[in-house]
């Protein structure tokens, strides 16, 4: 396992410093009918290889079986069908999510029906320490047999909120038709990243990806900004929502403000100041990116341009509300542009300008093809995609599409360059393997250990999309022990036949099960290095099932199955 672990290690390694890794795979443009590609630029891919490199990239990777189907009815097809998710049926997600009831909820539900422990015990009327005890001691109890008055705890585990969240992710992932639609769910996620344990946003979190980030993926930029702006997710996990006109206390003493007969406002709140975290960040990360030609009177300008984007009642009502008692009135100018909208429509001209600059053009191309095409993307690339935001006013699926169809997408250098965040190795395991998930919540453990909690990355700038953030020895080898307890069915929930993909009649030859797993999973394209050390650990007593002299009875596929997923071949899309 030593020399296995050496050889993925320099595999991997190789994706930070090589634009095509010499391990790439065979130029061979004879497999698969000649003019399979209808209008994509495909040149130096061979069928085969360009639809595996569409469902590495596009979505979480082939599911077994799914390469066949796409080359019966056609790799454009299939594409024109992820650009439009709305016209695919995803009846088997359906049907899993269905076991997640939180997800249908809004946060004032949430925040009723899954309280946290000290607003628990104040409506029982307790102390935290005796609801805390209670908790243990029905934890104790075997399932039916509580001693506790079944109305004693009317509370759900607050937790559940954000397990079901983390549950459906994978679950979508692994199993959803619309696989575009989900790489993008994460992509734009990441972009607009919340801290999911900061605070409130622990129930705030479902409908912020549910509402604010899911319906806008391949819509207008315009709307996905103003949806996250106004999200109480975004609002609070930024500071936005305690963000105030620092004057705007001293006014309201000199000249109150009036309300019609049964109008009830917000509670206004102690007195505070002006909070630059949304304004900078929208600019920095959402929008113009760091070089983007702000300045620091800019960020100040943008951050009273959003004062009033509040939070309706954090813990009750947690709604979008523009409170006009502590927006800033005063004139704003924003990269030498007169904001003068007034009120709500100060921050609404805002991001209207941001939108329409072409360093958010340029921002938004960069990152989506660091994402979806290498690291190092063109520039050639970059600039059509920006091109084509600024023509569309920002449609994200024309950025898409003009990605797709330019030849540097299909290039031999962007196949199997990018490596596989933890996420998509957990993801793309099990839909390599067909896995029937029961419990989604154990591989979601795995994309923890492997280094990406989800939903928890603590700063505003999301999880990197880059090789170098992923790549360490402690990383690699809990890559490789996910492939292998995978195959060997040992993650609780998580079921594989891996005779049904190989074949059962391998017998006692660990070569012949060698050349049926990498070709089921790798379609045979394995570079001489990793062939040979997977050679050498056929002769390992743990592949054999056999010590010294001993016949070998039948050798453990499985594992060479987790080997074969550990490799720097499949550890790369």
């Amino acid at each position: 396992m030593k020399r296995w672990m050496g050889i993925v290690g320099a595999g991997i390694f190789a994706a930070t410093s090589l634009a095509s890794p010499a391990w790439a795979g065979p130029s061979d443009k004879s497999g698969g009918r000649p003019n399979f590609a209808g209008k994509l630029p495909i040149r130096e891919l061979n069928e085969e290889e360009a639809i595996l490199h569409a469902l590495n990239r596009l979505g979480f990777g082939p599911r077994p079986g799914q390469v066949e189907q796409i080359e019966k009815t056609g790799l454009e097809n299939w594409i024109q069908a992820q650009l439009h998710p709305e016209n695919i049926g995803d009846p088997v997600v359906e049907a899993r999510l269905a076991q997640f009831p939180l997800l249908r909820l809004g946060a004032a539900a949430l925040l009723d029906q899954y309280p946290s422990p000290d607003i628990a015990a104040k409506r029982l009327g307790i102390s935290l320490d005796d609801y805390r005890k209670r908790l243990q001691d029905l934890a104790k109890q075997p399932a039916g047999a509580s001693s506790l008055p079944v109305n004693s705890l009317p509370f759900k585990d607050q937790n559940d909120t954000v397990s079901e969240l983390m549950e459906a992710k994978m679950v979508r992932a692994v199993y959803s038709e619309r696989q575009l639609d989900e790489q993008l769910s994460d992509f734009w996620f990441n972009h607009f990243n919340v801290f999911v344990y900061k605070d409130l946003d622990r129930w705030y979190m479902i409908p912020y990806e549910r509402d604010a980030i899911r319906p806008h993926v391949l819509g207008k930029f315009r709307d996905l900004l103003e949806a996250t702006a106004k999200s109480p997710a975004m609002l609070f996990y930024l500071d936005n929502s305690s963000s105030a006109d620092p004057h705007a206390f001293d006014r309201l003493k000199q000249h109150p403000l009036r309300t019609r007969p049964g109008e009830k406002l917000p509670p206004l709140g102690g007195k505070r100041g002006l909070n630059e975290n949304y304004g900078r960040e929208l600019m920095e990360l959402h929008t113009l990116g760091v070089d983007g030609g702000y300045k620091q009177e800019d960020v100040i300008a943008v951050a009273r341009a959003f004062t009033g984007w509040t939070i309706e009642s954090p813990r009750e009502n947690p709604a979008f509300y523009f409170d006009a008692r502590i927006h800033d009135p005063d004139p704003k100018r924003v990269l030498g542009k007169n904001i003068k909208g007034g009120g709500i429509k100060d921050g609404e001209q805002v991001l209207d300008l941001l939108v329409k600059d072409k360093h958010t053009a340029q921002h938004i191309s960069l990152q989506l093809a660091e994402r979806f095409v290498s690291d190092d993307p063109p520039p050639a690339l970059v600039a059509r995609m920006a091109k084509a935001f600024e023509k569309s006013k920002g449609d994200i699926r024309a950025v898409i599409t003009t990605m797709i169809y330019s030849p540097e997408f299909w290039s031999r250098a962007a196949f199997r360059a990018k490596v596989k965040t933890p996420f998509e190795i957990v993801a793309s395991t099990a839909r390599a393997l067909g896995a029937d998930v029961d419990q989604p919540m154990q591989l979601v453990q795995w994309v923890s250990r492997i280094g990406e909690p989800l939903y928890q990355c603590l700063t505003p700038n999301g999880y990197s999309d880059k090789a170098a953030a992923w790549v360490s020895t402690g990383a690699l080898l809990n890559r490789v022990n996910f492939a292998v307890a995978l195959t060997s069915n040992k993650v609780r929930g998580a079921q594989v036949d891996i005779d049904s993909l190989v074949g059962a009649d391998v017998g006692t030859n660990p070569h012949l099960a060698l050349d049926r797993v990498e070709g089921e999973f790798l379609a045979g394209q394995v570079s001489d290095t990793t062939r040979v050390t997977l050679e050498q650990e056929m002769d390992e007593p743990s592949i054999l099932g056999a010590k010294l002299d001993d016949p070998v009875k039948q050798v453990n596929v499985g594992l060479i199955t987790g080997l074969v997923l550990g490799s720097p071949e499949f550890q790369k899309r």
